[in-house]
């Protein structure tokens, strides 16, 4: 048996490899390549162009950090539009409110959808199994140009990182448009990249500095994430309205009901407790 390894390069000189039981699939499509792998401690896992995307073992942690958090400030939120997400992760997660009345969810790349569903039900088990869902096979940015004003209640962006296709959902113009389809009261996530290696903190920055000067409440949050480069990842926080500390409404989150196997409200307030050299980057974006 072949000793086999995928590895990703997390810096020039700093890299991160799982051991791979079977190469389970390999897929060129028209925007990236496509991966899907089998490993002893990290079960199944998904690759773009080489890049870690998700594993069975911690995809809990990145879809419960990017869903819930928003879910317990504002939660009567009805209509949600996420983009990006073709693994169903943050579909799954948002689809369990049953007060959700619409989730329209854009991806540019079909093949990762078909392709999760049938490698990743984990994740993708939603994708066709609840009528509140809408899939639309196109690019993000698009969508959001063309979408209607304050269309919805709040926007999860669920993207790879600023490079390839992802590169146009890091744009002002991306963020304009989602402030212009928010409503008054809405919310909008993004991936936010890491604090910790040059490259990831440089897009951070980067990022930041484009939603503060669109929205007048831009906060960032952090969750641990074994797989992603130094495990230490962030998601963008902003609203027009809601101060995701101030306007936490833990009794009301709580009354749902629902079970999550890294999110809770105590871990809401501490997960925007930054440390200072995180802070000192975002402060200076």
């Amino acid at each position: 048996m072949t000793d086999f390894w995928f590895t990703e390069m997390h810096a020039e000189d700093a890299k991160f490899s799982i051991h791979v039981t079977e190469h389970l699939y390999s897929e060129k499509s028209p925007y990236q390549q496509i991966d899907l792998y089998d490993s002893k401690t990290f079960g199944r896992f998904l690759t773009l162009d080489g890049f870690m995307m998700l594993t069975e073992k911690d995809e809990f942690i990145y879809h419960d950090m990017i869903t819930h958090v928003p879910m317990a400030v504002h939660p009567d939120i009805k209509h949600v539009l996420i983009i990006g997400g073709g693994d169903g992760g943050t579909a799954r997660e948002v689809l369990r409110y049953p007060t959700i009345e619409h989730v329209d969810l854009v991806e540019i790349d079909e093949r990762v959808v078909r392709l999760c569903q049938e490698y990743l039900p984990q994740t993708a088990c939603k994708l066709d199994a609840d009528p509140r869902l809408h899939l639309y096979f196109e690019d993000g940015l698009l969508f959001s140009k063309k979408a209607k004003d304050q269309s919805y209640d709040l926007i999860l962006v669920d993207s790879t990182d600023p490079i390839g296709p992802g590169e146009g959902l890091f744009t002002y113009d991306f963020y304009q448009n989602c402030k212009r389809i928010l409503s008054e009261d809405g919310i909008l996530i993004n991936q936010h990249e890491s604090p910790y290696y040059k490259g990831d903190a440089y897009e951070m920055r980067r990022s930041h500095s484009k939603i503060k000067a669109t929205f007048p409440i831009a906060e960032v949050y952090q969750f641990h994430m074994p797989t992603y480069p130094s495990g230490h990842w962030l998601f963008g926080f902003a609203s027009k309205k809601y101060d995701p500390i101030k306007d936490l409404q833990a009794e009301r989150w709580n009354a749902f009901g629902l079970y999550t196997h890294y999110y809770n409200t105590n871990l809401h307030k501490g997960a925007f407790m930054l440390p200072t050299y995180v802070k000192e980057g975002l402060e200076n974006a």
